[in-house]
């Protein structure tokens, strides 16, 4: 995961991202988020608040720009929809190729 995430690195515009259990134990994956400088979006299926303790942690969180847990499936497409609105140009500012 963490190749996939160095290779987004000047070709994505974003990153949906459901870490799993690296969620609550992966600097390394934390660390290799930070890098291509792009939005994120930490999306978990189910709510990991609900869940046991050591799961109510993230490292991705804080670097994350939004956060969806216990939307199920739903939560990517919430992720998407949330990232093309963050990445639309504003009204007024030009499109560029």
């Amino acid at each position: 995961m963490i190749d996939r995430i160095h290779q987004a690195r000047g070709s994505a515009h974003a990153i949906v991202i459901n870490p799993g259990a690296w969620t609550h134990t992966s600097v390394a994956l934390r660390d290799a988020l930070v890098v291509p400088e792009i939005p994120i979006v930490e999306v978990h299926i189910s709510n990991i608040h609900a869940r046991k303790e050591f799961r109510h942690r993230s490292f991705v969180s804080p670097i994350a720009n939004a956060v969806i847990a216990g939307a199920g499936i739903s939560g990517y497409k919430f992720a998407i929809e949330h990232l093309a609105a963050v990445l639309a140009p504003a009204e007024g500012d030009a499109i560029r190729p």
